[in-house]
């Protein structure tokens, strides 16, 4: 294999060729990007902040409303620039969470730290018409809102893929993987493909994903599989906006992940997803979503869940934002409908700027949070001990606050 400044053989094959590409002078400048967010907070009742989140709902809106410390870092590094143009790199990110309350060891029954991201990637090469071969265990294709942290099509997974091949004005990708994340026990085979580049209109772009999940060698098991449409527009009303729609059978009722194998054809979920980024001025942006979702199971579990809100900043100056979120989810099930309803304030230091994106931010923030007594019996059943049960830090109650401090920062 020729690089740009010499031939390098080895009998030894890749092993050998990755140990001599990190003593070599021609390997790249080493990029470190990573994302933090860490704080305190309490409940109006005393005691340590507990986060409000609906029995059934996949996601909770964010601001005020996170109770664990969370920190990742990422290391990346280019080995090799070859004569063709093509890059070989490897990349790796460490993960590490722990609960509020508890001591932050990142480690034992309140806290972990992990490898969540080790891979290689071969990219930018020309047989591919400027795609990426790539192996192991890799964040990719991870569409979500940020306000709510929804990773509604998330295709990061333990595998190897081939990353948008161009062929005429279209970008083509696939992957195999094993496994969805870290958490995922079972190994189950799961085929991603996505389609990507269509222009339907000015501003406007189109992307088709088909995933198929193999059939399980096990008792019960089933095969699945899922489709998702995805149009992003720039240039809308002075911001972005995404619109998709997903629908899935058996464990393709996971949409974004790979579902239930026990869940066989008959059973049916799908998704529609719509949010909206503004800036509309220097000082004044924001973030809106909507998100309805219908599962329909033969054993009479159906289920919808709808999700409403927003979250909006502007500027005083350069450095200090009021940031408020609003939001309501609210889910149909069999054992009646659950309520929540959840609103944040929070004067915030920006010192790299007003924009709504700008961080580091320093927040003060008061969350308020109001349910229904069917969220209340389900948080009983499902989530006990949670803050929307009776033995949550609110007790009977069906209302709470929370207060505290948050900084939230990310880097590349």
């Amino acid at each position: 294999m020729k690089t740009t400044q010499q031939t390098l053989t080895c009998s030894l094959g890749v092993p050998c060729l990755l140990a001599l590409a990190l003593a070599t002078p021609q390997a790249q400048a080493l990029e470190f990007s990573g994302y933090v967010r860490s704080g305190i907070g309490g409940a109006d009742t005393g005691g340590t902040q507990q986060c409000f989140q609906l029995p059934g709902a996949q996601s909770k809106y964010r601001l005020g409303n996170e109770c664990e410390q969370y920190i990742e870092l990422d290391l990346r590094q280019d080995l090799f620039r070859l004569d063709d143009g093509s890059v070989i790199s490897v990349e790796g990110m460490a993960q590490l969470y722990n609960q509020y309350g508890h001591t932050p060891k990142f480690t034992g029954d309140y806290g972990f730290a992990r490898m969540n991201q080790m891979y290689a990637e071969w990219s930018n090469m020309p047989a591919l018409n400027g795609g990426s071969l790539w192996a192991g265990r890799r964040f990719y294709k991870r569409n979500d809102i940020h306000i709510s942290d929804f990773y509604y099509w998330n295709q990061s997974a333990t595998g190897l893929g081939i990353d948008e091949m161009k062929i005429g004005d279209l970008k083509y990708s696939y992957v195999f993987s094993r496994k969805d994340s870290y958490f995922q026990e079972p190994y189950i085979n799961r085929h991603d493909f996505n389609v990507g580049g269509f222009q339907v209109n000015p501003g406007g772009e189109l992307e088709f994903g088909v995933s198929y999940i193999d059939k399980p060698d096990s008792t019960g098991a089933h095969s699945g599989w899922a489709v998702t449409a995805q149009h992003k527009q720039s240039d809308f009303l002075g911001g972005k906006n995404t619109f998709a729609l997903q629908y899935g059978r058996g464990p393709g009722t996971g949409l974004g992940y790979t579902g239930d194998v026990g869940l066989d054809r008959d059973n049916k979920s799908w998704r529609l997803v719509e949010y909206f980024d503004w800036q509309a001025t220097p000082r004044l942006g924001g973030q809106v979503q909507f998100v309805y979702q219908k599962d329909k199971r033969p054993d009479g579990a159906d289920q919808n869940w709808l999700s409403v809100g927003g979250r909006t900043s502007y500027a005083f100056t350069e450095q200090f934002k009021l940031v408020g979120e609003l939001g309501h989810d609210q889910v149909d099930a069999t054992d009646g409908t659950r309520k929540l309803t959840k609103f944040t304030i929070a004067p915030t230091w920006s010192p790299s700027g007003p924009g709504f994106w700008a961080r580091p931010e320093i927040r003060l923030y008061y969350t308020y949070a109001s349910w229904n007594r069917a969220a209340q019996q389900a948080a009983n059943l499902m989530a006990d001990g949670s803050a929307l049960s009776e033995n949550g830090a609110f007790g009977s109650a069906r209302n709470g606050s929370n207060f505290g401090v948050q900084v939230e920062y990310w880097w590349k």
